[in-house]
């Protein structure tokens, strides 16, 4: 083959390669303005700061900890690396792909996931997968939890899973095309709305409350790591109203939490002295919380870091300062709208109504967390 068929043919090739990114990017979801949990994973890698703590877990993680309030009240810098009904393996390659960024003082771990067994629908797959980073973790996370009908390709060439989205597209699928603004505060999701209630679904206690083997074998992997890296390992239960977190599963983690040496919170069982209130703290009726809790969770648990895990408070670092206080200042911003909007409307129309099943970006539907 003559030299200028192989240069017009290598000419092609890119363009063909061009054009297929460019599709892609379009067709792919940006959850900017509907399920903006989507984008909660990829905004880790736009901070370049460092952090003392990072936050693990799935919704309850995410919602129930303020970490513009550890820092306004302790200097206490943090991030929350939550996701929409996170699994314990994503948890934990999610972890490792976290300690070859950095390696913070604490990980704090809520062990609500503990009780989901699997996924309904793969949408939750990847609203975690996506944003992950390409590395040999993502690629083991991938494996460990794709459910019934899911191939390993879809998410190398996410256009294979999205291609029917043509008749889905909005106006943010082109204006986010090649920038997304931020939609959360160092992984905390803000919700300033208030919903209360005073029925709850029924408890479904099982025949065998011993919690699933494949969850077991990944928090224990989440504590050798932690040691391995000699990093503090905290665990946590979130102060939701429901579904029910039994005795038996409690006791479950506390002694999981004695036999590895680490330290177990139930905030469900201190809530009063933290001082939630299910009448104006929560924002779905008490399975999580909005801004005002978990400011309150914040608060209680930043004491506990600073006072017995010493800490640091940063605010005396000027460049650390100036981070966290444009972060503050875009935080109480959208406080303040979103209470005015919850003030004139009765709910936050910018997020999911999440009395109802939400349509996901890609044509599928879920309800909120699956537990």
């Amino acid at each position: 083959m003559k030299k200028s068929h192989l240069t017009v043919l290598a000419v092609t090739l890119a363009i063909t390669a061009a054009a297929l990114g460019l599709l892609q990017r379009l067709l792919v979801p940006k959850y900017e303005n509907n399920i903006v949990e989507g984008n909660f994973i990829s905004e880790y890698y736009r901070d370049r700061t460092k952090h003392d703590v990072i936050f693990l877990g799935d919704s309850n993680v995410y919602s129930d900890i303020s970490t513009v309030e550890l820092w306004k009240k302790y200097g206490i810098t943090s991030y929350t690396r939550g996701s929409s009904d996170q699994m314990l393996s994503q948890s934990y390659y999610i972890l490792k792909d976290t300690f070859e960024t950095e390696l913070p003082q604490t990980v704090v771990f809520d062990v609500s996931s503990m009780t989901r067994t699997e996924l309904k629908k793969d949408a939750f797959n990847r609203i975690t997968m996506d944003g992950m980073r390409w590395s040999l973790n993502k690629i083991k996370a991938i494996r460990a939890g794709m459910i019934k009908g899911e191939h390993f390709l879809d998410y190398v060439f996410p256009i294979l899973r999205f291609h029917s989205r043509w008749n889905d597209l909005t106006a943010d699928d082109f204006r986010y095309l090649f920038s997304r603004p931020s939609v959360s505060y160092n992984g905390y999701y803000l919700r300033a709305d208030v919903k209360t209630t005073t029925t709850y679904p029924p408890d479904h206690k099982q025949k065998n409350m011993t919690f699933n083997a494949v969850n077991a074998e990944y928090l224990q992997k989440i504590a050798d790591l932690c040691r391995e890296k000699n990093v503090t390992l905290i665990l946590i239960k979130s102060p939701s109203r429901y579904p029910a977190w039994y005795d038996e599963w409690d006791s479950q983690i506390s002694d999981f939490a004695s036999a590895n040496g680490i330290r177990y919170f139930n905030f469900a069982k201190v809530k009063d002295e933290i001082g939630i209130d299910y009448e104006t703290d929560t924002y779905d009726g008490g399975l999580h919380l909005n801004v005002s809790g978990a400011e309150k969770v914040a608060d209680y648990f930043g004491n506990i870091l600073s006072s017995e895990y010493g800490l640091t408070d940063h605010r005396s670092d000027s460049a650390v300062k100036a981070y966290w206080e444009e972060m503050t200042e875009r935080y109480e911003s959208e406080r303040k709208a979103q209470e005015a909007e919850f003030a004139e409307l009765g709910y936050v129309s910018r997020y999911r109504n999440t009395d109802t099943e939400t349509q996901i970006p890609d044509g599928s539907s879920a309800a909120g967390d699956s537990r």
